[in-house]
């Protein structure tokens, strides 16, 4: 018979001996409700890893739950290791526990007669992907929760080509980790003992150092195109691993003119001054303005806690910052990719731009007018990545030109598998000093390029649904979507694709995609990483304001859904 939530708190309090553990189940004996969301069943294993809230309990982030997943990845790896140990590269973020984390899975992985790579440092997710591959291993870790709150922790699994594992390998994991004992079967070693004994080792900084100049190397910039790099940039890393790379490689470039934004320029996991780290939140460049209206900055940028979104804010004619969304700063950087590209003599044969399919449309537009392949992908940077596997694959690498997410994920070169906000950084500053030395503004090419291709607007709505009622009334919604809608506001639905059938090639996902009349769709996914179910709008008009007001009667419907 399965155990209840009350068997499986009493077994811990029974048998766990870490100290941060036992002082939440003593809290827990008098806060039931408590106890229940934190015993009713386990983290799932995906191919995001695993994420939840930190503290004891089956289905939370903590040295048990961080063990069993390590052994689990530690049996997978040593089945499919042909002839050698297995290998493994870790790295962790600024968030609470994460150092203990990442020590508590290379000491279970080394127990398991695996070799293992640790960051002697916190360090951006990309530095996982790009280690995976530099030292030839068989898996990465990045112990991340990326954008979220300060109470979640996150446990990323990468694949030996450096892409988030695949639902296949995460499926095997989970069976792996399933049928392993949290408190009798994890075997483990002291972190101390593995490096001693060398079972455990610090990545040497030639690795990073090499991350750097391949960010470097993105750069489409030359000297003969006269380009002033003296701009003025505040920067803010929200506390988190961006400072040390976003730096280097701004300065190492000839950016040097950059102030800091002192209160989130520390790593620090209870994220102080703004309660959401996400470049995405307006809340998140509150004090970056204050600092560039102070300084007369020209440009700010934010990366988020594990450095692979960044967000930006420009001065607009009336002297205000405006915050750019992803979608908006994804055009920018392809538009100016393709065309520094074509101006020096670098499009590669068969360019290849690949997005995921909730971004903007205009993107594919833009792409079409320099001669550039659109490929569409679900959700998840790890898709872009498989992309760039399969040029890989066909001998031709270079075709891949760039890649972004609306989420404010980009990437514009190989040499990693996932999004990489030091790389955007870069390319960033690259067009904006670019522009500014040519007496146009970003904000003056974003228009442009709309009364080039049409204006298209794209909005992401988050409707949050906590604990297991929420988890089961995002499912319920889903299910009604399925069943079948024949208008949506004041749009009639002219085709409904179901990505849960696998279309186009692409694995199956729980994606709803609407196609209105007018041009415009509605996109419907639950969030892989958080309790949420999320809307993407596009709407197309003559302008932003025309958009917006046709754009009300789809959030008014979305609004009725979800209340």
């Amino acid at each position: 018979m399965k155990p209840t939530p009350e068997d499986l708190f009493q077994m811990w309090l029974e048998k766990a001996e870490d100290p941060a553990v036992l002082e939440d189940l003593k809290q827990m004996e008098t806060q039931p409700e408590r106890m229940q969301e934190a015993f009713t069943g386990e983290l799932t294993f995906g191919t995001a890893g695993l994420r939840g809230i930190m503290e004891a309990g089956t289905n939370r982030m903590n040295i048990y739950t961080v063990a069993r997943a390590s052994q689990g990845l530690a049996e997978f790896i040593n089945r499919t290791a042909e002839g050698r140990p297995g290998r493994v590269a870790i790295g962790y973020d600024c968030r609470h526990n994460n150092e203990l984390f990442s020590r508590t899975a290379a000491g279970v992985l080394a127990a398991n007669g695996i070799e293992v790579y640790v960051y002697p440092e916190l360090m951006p997710t990309p530095c996982v992907s790009f280690a995976v591959r530099k030292l030839d291993c068989d898996a990465g870790i990045m112990v991340t929760a990326s954008h979220n709150t300060a109470e979640y922790n996150g446990y990323k699994v990468y694949g030996p080509d450096g892409c988030q594992i695949t639902p296949e390998a995460a499926a095997v994991i989970q069976e792996c980790i399933a049928e392993t004992d949290l408190f009798e079967d994890v075997k483990s070693l002291d972190f101390a003992d593995g490096l001693e004994a060398g079972l455990i080792r610090f990545i040497p900084d030639e690795v990073y150092t090499a991350f750097i100049e391949e960010v470097k190397a993105q750069s489409l910039l030359r000297e003969e195109d006269g380009v002033a790099k003296d701009i003025h940039i505040v920067f803010s890393p929200l506390n988190g691993t961006g400072l040390k790379p976003v730096l280097r490689a701004l300065k190492e470039s000839g950016y040097t003119n950059i102030a800091v934004v002192k209160e989130q320029e520390e790593p620090d996991g209870s994220f102080p001054t703004c309660l959401v780290p996400n470049p995405e939140d307006r809340a998140a460049f509150t004090i970056g303005i204050e600092y560039a209206e102070r300084l007369g900055a020209d440009l700010i940028m934010a990366t988020d806690p594990d450095a692979d979104r960044i967000g930006i804010a420009v001065r607009d004619k009336g002297g205000q910052f405006t915050l750019l969304t992803g979608n908006e700063t994804g055009l920018l950087l392809l538009d100016f990719l393709c065309a520094r590209r074509q101006e020096t003599g670098r499009m590669p044969e068969q360019p290849v731009m690949v997005k995921s399919l909730v971004s903007t449309d205009i993107a594919e537009k833009i792409a079409d007018s320099y001669g550039v392949r659109t490929i569409n992908v679900l959700t998840g940077f790890k898709f872009i990545g498989e992309q760039i596997a399969k040029l890989e694959a066909e001998g031709r690498p270079e075709s891949y030109i760039f890649g972004f997410e609306e989420s404010y994920g980009y990437l514009s070169g190989t040499y990693v598998r996932d999004k990489d906000a030091v790389n955007a950084a870069l390319l960033i500053a690259d067009m904006f000093a670019f522009y500014m030395s040519r007496g146009v503004s970003i904000l003056d090419r974003l228009e442009q390029l709309y009364s080039i291709h049409g204006y298209c607007l794209n909005k992401v709505y988050s409707y949050k649904f906590e604990g297991l009622d929420g988890s089961r009334r995002m499912a319920g919604i889903m299910e009604t979507l399925r069943q079948g809608v024949t208008r949506i506001g004041e749009y009639e639905v002219t085709g409904l694709q179901d990505y849960l059938q696998g279309i186009d090639g692409l694995p199956p996902s729980n994606v709803l995609r609407f196609s209105l009349t007018d041009g415009a769709s509605l996109i419907a996914r639950p969030s892989g990483t958080e309790p949420k179910l999320k809307f993407y709008v596009t709407v197309f008009a003559e302008n932003r304001d025309a958009a917006l007001e046709k754009e009300k009667s789809i959030v008014s419907y979305m609004e009725g859904l979800t209340a």
